[in-house]
């Protein structure tokens, strides 16, 4: 994973842990690397996080443990290229994340690749809780469908219920925030590729610190554990 990297791998690991889980801009990283005696640039720091935060999910996604039966579905605002964009995200009943999905629209198309991919990783919920919105219904409905129909156990599946609840759905606000919170003091993304993968790993560390990977020798780990054992 570190193969031909010029840093050593517990830098590199610091830095993109500490940029995707705390408020520290670029600059701030090379200054209070330069601090102990490590010269590496802002631009550097920030190919480390694109560069390895997918490897680390993907990491990651093969320890995650399973969610519930209950999701609670919605999607939150995003500034990239000066212009918004959209974040769907998925939790359960007791506030684990189920998956999420960046897009440029908040459009049926984009509702149904988000609401597939919770499907394919995640196997099918009893129930989901929306806000009102009618696009995530027709998502839903018309994913379910189409998953009951491709399916090849010879059960028969119960169809998903769908609860449109604002009030219901205030678990997932509050979710939000924390991502939100990290992305505030970005001061938005300057390419649709970037906001992509940087959000995936502040996601990522967003799961870590619910716990949601399974290690089998330590099962409280903290961030820099967590992230040593999956670059191990």
């Amino acid at each position: 994973m570190f193969k031909g990297r010029h840093f050593d791998r517990s830098v590199i690991l610091l830095c993109v842990r500490w940029y995707l889980a705390y408020g520290l801009s670029l600059r701030d990283l090379e200054e209070m690397m330069a601090e102990r005696g490590i010269s590496v640039d802002h631009s550097t720091v920030h190919r480390w996080v694109t560069h390895f935060s997918p490897q680390l999910l993907e990491r990651f996604n093969r320890r995650k443990r399973a969610v519930t039966r209950k999701w609670h579905v919605d999607e939150t605002y995003v500034k990239a290229r000066g212009r918004w964009t959209y974040l769907y995200r998925a939790i359960d009943s007791v506030g684990d994340t189920v998956e999420f999905w960046f897009s440029e629209h908040r459009d049926l198309p984009a509702a149904k690749q988000f609401f597939r991919k919770a499907l394919t990783r995640h196997g099918r919920p009893d129930r989901v809780v929306i806000d009102g919105c009618q696009t995530n219904r027709e998502a839903i409905v018309s994913c379910d469908t189409t998953n009951r129909l491709q399916d090849r156990s010879r059960r028969k599946l119960k169809t998903i219920t769908i609860r449109k609840s604002p009030y219901l759905n205030n678990r997932i606000e509050q979710d939000h925030r924390r991502i939100k919170r990290r992305v505030r003091l970005m001061l938005g993304f300057k390419s649709i590729i970037a906001a992509n993968i940087i959000l995936s790993g502040i996601e990522l560390v967003h799961m870590m610190r619910k716990r949601q990977a399974r290690f089998a020798f330590n099962p409280n780990p903290s961030l820099a554990e967590q992230f040593d054992m999956l670059a191990a």
